[in-house]
C-alpha cells in the first residue's frame, strides 16, 4: 500500500506542476485585448473597455447557452466566431469581386477566386497589433463588413430568430447589441490573427474556414497520432497488468446473511432522506426540460405550437436542464457521503443531523436562488454587473451567479466538515480498511476545495483565462474527483458486505485513482485547444487526454466482477439493482467517456467536431450515463440499507433500469450521433459554420434526424417517472413486498 500511496501522490505532484505550467502559458500568450481598433484612415471603431462591456453583455443573456463562442456553448444558434468570420469574409470577397470583375464572388471562375482568397487570407492573418501602443489598425474595408454583420447581428438579438431559438428581445437596445458585436468581433479576430511569429491564429487556425486560409495545423495531424500510439500502448500495458493482478486475487466466500440486515439508521442518515426526495424531483424536472429543449431545435420559437418561449426561453431551458443535472447528481453523491459516513466510523459524532440539515437548507437556498437569477438575467431584469452576481455568468455547468457559487462553496465545505468528523474515528483506527477511510477522505476534501477553481475569475476577466480555470471545475471536479470518490465508496460498499477483503477494496481504489488521475489532471487540456491557447496545451492534452480513455476500455471486467458479486449468495438479491446501476455506470464509461469521448478529443477530430452533436453525444452518455446512474446506483444504496428487513417489489425499477439505459442509447444512436457525423461531414467538405449554419440544420434530412430523439427520449423519461414513483412508493409502502411483518415506514416519514 505505501508504494501505491507513493504512486498516488507523485501522479498528483507532477500532474498539477504541469496543469499549472501550462495555465502560465496560457496567461502569457493568449489573445490580447486591444484598447482600439482603429482603421488606416484614422476611424476609432472599438475604443477601450468595449470588448470586456460586450463580454459582459453576452454572459447576462445567457452566454454559452446561446450559441457558442470558439466551440463552448449550445448546439441551436451558431457558433458566433465562426459566423461572424464567414460573414466577413463574405462581406469583403464580394466587394472586391463586384470593384474587379462586376460580379459576385460566387460567380468567379475558381481562379479569380483563389485569388480573392489569398489576398483576404494575407488581410486577415497579418497581426497588426502594436503591443507598445495596444492599438489595432485594419483596412477600412473591414470597418464596412464590421458594420454590415451589426446590421445582421441587430436583427437577430431584437428580432429574434426562430431558427437559432432566439426570441425577440434577447438584447433590448442597440447600444447593447453593438457591445455584444465587439466582443464576437474580437473572437473572430482572433480565430483569424497569427500570432507573432508563427504561422497559425491564436486559436490554432480554428475554425475550419477555407475563405480565410483557416485549415488543420502541423501539429494537430502530429500530436493526433501520438495520441493514438499513447491510447494503444496504455491498453496493451493495462490488458497485461490486469492478466497479472486477476491470477492473484484471492476469492472470499459471502457470508450467509446480509451483515448490514440488523443495521438501524442513526439520525444523521434518516436525515439525508430528504436529499433524496429532492433528487428524484430534480430528476423529473430536469428530464422535462431536456424534452423541451432538445425540441426547440426544431422548433425554436414554440413547443408543438404553443409560444413557450414567450416565458421559457431556449437559453433558459437549457441552462436550467444543465444546472438541475449537476444539482441533483451532486446532490445524490453528496447525500450518499452524508449515510455511508457513519457506516464507515460505526458511530456518529454528536449534532451530525443537525448539520446535515443545515447542509439541505443551504443547499435548497443555491438551487432556488440560482435558477431564479438565471431566468431574471435572461429576461434582461438585472443590469450586466448585478447579473454575474446573482443571475447568469454565462459559462456553461458554471452558469449561476457568483453569490450562488460562494454559497454553494460554503455548503460545500460544511459538508466537507460533517464528512471529516464522521470519519475521524475510522481514520484512528489500524488496519486494513483505515487505507481505504484515507482515500474516501481524500477524495471528500478535493470535492469540496476544488469547486473553488470557479471563483478565480471575475466580470471583465480574459475568456482564455476562464476556460481554463472552468475546466478545472468541468473536468477535474466533476469528471476527476467525483470519480475517486465514487470509485471508493463503491469499493467500501461491497467491503462492508463482506465481499470483497478490505485490504484489496483499498489497494484496487487506490490504484484505480491513480490510474484515472494520471490522465485525467493534465487530459483537461484536451478542452483548451482552440481557445486561445499556445501549442503546448493542444501537445500535453492530445497526449494525456489519450491516457484517460485506457482504464476505461477495460472496465467491462470489473463490471462482470460486480454482476459476479451480486450472484454469490440469495441475500446479496436486495442488492441487485443498485449494483445493476454501477454495472450500467461501467458500460457508459466505456461507451460514453471511452468510445464517444475518444471519437472527439484527437486534436484533428475536435478541430472539426468541437461544437456538433458529437458533443452532447458525448456529454449525455458521459454525464447521465455515468455520473447521473452512480448517483441513482449510490441513492438505490442507501435506501436499501435504511431498512434492510423489508424486501423491494422490483418491477418499477426494473423497468427504470432498461428504460433509463435503453432510452439513453436510442437517444445517442437514431439522433445525436447521425446527426454529429452529417455535421461533420458538412465541416469538413466545406467549413464549420455551414456546419453549424440555419442552412444546413434546417435541411428535411437534418430536421428528421433531429425529431429521431422523440423515441429515445421518450424512453428515457418514462424510466425517469418509474425511478421517481418507485422512490415515492417507500415512502408509502407501495414499494415494499407485502410479506414484512414490522412496520418500518416510520423511517422513512421521520424526516
Amino acid at each position: 500500500m505505501r508504494r501505491l500511496w507513493i504512486a498516488f501522490t507523485l501522479v498528483m505532484v507532477f500532474s498539477f506542476l504541469v496543469l499549472g505550467w501550462i495555465g502560465t502559458r496560457i496567461y502569457q500568450e493568449m489573445p490580447p485585448i486591444p484598447d482600439q481598433f482603429v482603421s488606416t484612415d484614422g476611424t476609432i471603431f472599438i475604443e477601450r473597455g468595449e470588448i470586456s462591456a460586450g463580454q459582459n453583455v453576452w454572459q447576462s443573456m445567457g452566454g454559452m447557452q446561446v450559441g457558442s463562442i470558439w466551440g463552448h456553448g449550445s448546439y441551436v444558434a451558431p457558433d458566433w466566431t465562426a459566423d461572424w468570420l464567414h460573414r466577413e469574409a463574405l462581406f469583403i470577397l464580394n466587394r472586391w469581386a463586384d470593384e474587379e470583375f462586376q460580379s459576385d464572388y460566387e460567380n468567379l471562375s475558381e481562379e479569380r477566386q483563389g485569388q480573392l482568397v489569398a489576398r483576404l487570407t494575407e488581410l486577415l492573418h497579418t497581426n497588426t497589433f502594436d503591443q507598445s501602443t495596444g492599438v489595432v489598425t485594419l483596412n477600412p474595408l473591414r470597418l464596412e463588413a464590421f458594420q454590415a454583420n451589426l446590421d445582421h447581428y441587430t436583427d437577430v438579438f431584437m428580432k429574434g430568430n426562430p431558427d437559432y431559438a432566439i426570441p425577440p428581445n434577447a438584447v433590448t437596445t442597440p447600444e447593447r447589441v453593438r457591445l455584444l458585436s465587439v466582443f464576437i468581433f474580437w473572437t473572430a479576430w482572433a480565430a483569424s490573427t497569427d500570432r507573432p511569429d508563427d504561422i497559425s491564429t491564436y486559436t490554432n487556425n480554428w475554425p475550419h474556414e477555407p475563405l480565410i486560409g483557416n485549415r488543420p495545423t502541423g501539429d494537430n495531424i502530429v500530436w493526433t497520432g501520438v495520441s493514438i500510439i499513447v491510447l494503444l500502448a496504455g491498453i496493451a500495458s493495462m490488458a497485461w497488468w490486469y492478466a497479472v493482478k486477476r491470477s492473484e486475487e484471492e476469492e472470499l466466500p459471502p457470508p450467509d446473511s446480509d451483515p448490514l440486515a440488523l443495521w438501524e439508521a442513526t439520525s444523521s442518515q434518516k436525515a439525508t432522506i430528504k436529499y433524496f426526495w429532492v433528487v428524484s424531483a430534480l430528476i423529473l424536472v430536469q428530464m422535462l426540460l431536456g424534452v423541451v429543449t432538445a425540441h426547440y431545435g426544431v422548433e425554436g420559437d414554440g413547443f408543438y405550437g404553443f409560444p413557450l418561449s414567450d416565458w421559457l426561453p431556449y437559453s433558459v431551458s437549457r441552462t436550467w436542464h444543465v444546472q438541475m443535472g449537476l444539482f441533483w447528481i451532486a446532490t445524490a453523491w453528496l447525500a450518499a457521503g452524508l449515510f455511508i459516513g457513519p457506516l464507515v466510523s460505526g458511530e456518529e459524532p454528536k449534532g451530525q443531523a443537525l448539520g446535515v440539515n443545515v447542509l439541505f437548507g443551504a443547499l435548497l437556498l443555491v438551487v432556488v436562488g440560482s435558477l431564479t437569477g438565471e431566468w431574471l438575467s435572461i429576461q434582461n431584469k438585472m443590469s450586466d454587473a448585478v447579473s454575474f452576481y446573482l443571475g447568469h455568468q454565462g459559462y456553461e455547468y458554471v452558469d449561476l451567479g457568483r453569490v450562488w457559487q460562494i454559497g454553494l462553496m460554503i455548503g460545500l465545505l460544511l459538508w466537507l466538515f460533517l464528512m471529516i468528523r464522521v470519519l475521524l474515528p475510522a481514520l484512528r483506527k489500524t488496519g486494513e480498511t483505515r487505507q481505504l477511510v484515507a482515500l474516501l477522505a481524500v477524495a471528500t476534501g478535493a470535492i469540496a476545495l476544488f469547486y473553488g477553481a470557479g471563483l478565480t475569475w471575475g466580470r471583465h476577466t480574459h475568456l482564455s483565462i476562464v476556460e481554463y480555470w472552468r475546466w478545472w471545475v468541468v473536468h477535474l471536479w466533476v469528471e476527476g474527483f467525483f470519480e475517486v470518490f465514487a470509485t471508493t465508496v463503491i469499493a467500501f460498499l461491497f467491503m462492508r458486505l463482506n465481499l470483497i477483503r478490505p485490504g484489496i477494496a483499498a489497494a484496487a481504489a487506490l490504484l484505480s485513482a491513480t490510474i484515472f488521475l494520471a490522465g485525467g489532471i493534465i487530459g483537461t487540456c484536451h478542452h483548451l485547444y482552440f481557445s486561445g491557447t499556445p501549442t503546448v496545451a493542444l501537445v500535453w492534452g492530445s497526449v494525456f487526454s489519450a491516457l484517460e480513455v485506457v482504464p476505461l476500455v477495460l472496465v467491462g471486467f470489473d463490471a462482470t466482477e460486480d454482476l459476479r458479486r451480486s450472484r454469490t449468495s440469495p441475500w446479496v438479491q436486495r442488492y441487485r439493482w443498485p449494483i445493476y446501476f454501477f454495472i450500467s455506470v461501467a458500460f457508459w464509461n466505456m461507451f460514453g467517456a471511452g468510445l464517444f469521448g475518444f471519437m472527439i478529443n484527437p486534436p484533428i477530430a475536435l478541430y472539426y467536431m468541437q461544437g456538433l452533436n458529437t458533443t452532447p453525444l458525448h456529454g449525455h452518455a458521459a454525464l447521465f450515463g455515468v455520473y447521473g446512474m452512480l448517483g441513482i446506483g449510490l441513492m438505490l444504496v442507501c435506501l436499501r440499507v435504511l431498512i434492510p428487513g423489508r424486501e423491494w417489489k422490483d418491477g418499477m425499477l426494473r423497468f427504470s433500469f432498461w428504460s433509463l439505459n435503453g432510452g439513453l442509447m436510442a437517444m445517442c444512436i437514431l439522433s445525436l450521433l447521425p446527426v454529429g457525423l452529417m455535421q461533420t461531414k458538412a465541416s469538413v467538405e466545406h467549413s464549420y459554420w455551414y456546419a453549424r449554419s440555419s442552412e444546413f440544420m434546417q435541411t428535411d434530412l437534418m430536421q428528421t434526424l433531429r425529431w429521431m430523439r422523440v423515441p429515445g427520449d421518450t424512453i428515457f423519461f418514462l424510466g425517469a417517472v418509474a425511478l421517481v414513483l418507485f422512490v415515492a412508493g417507500l415512502r408509502t409502502g407501495h414499494s415494499f413486498r407485502p410479506n414484512g411483518s414490522e412496520v418500518t415506514e416510520h423511517h422513512l416519514e421521520e424526516n
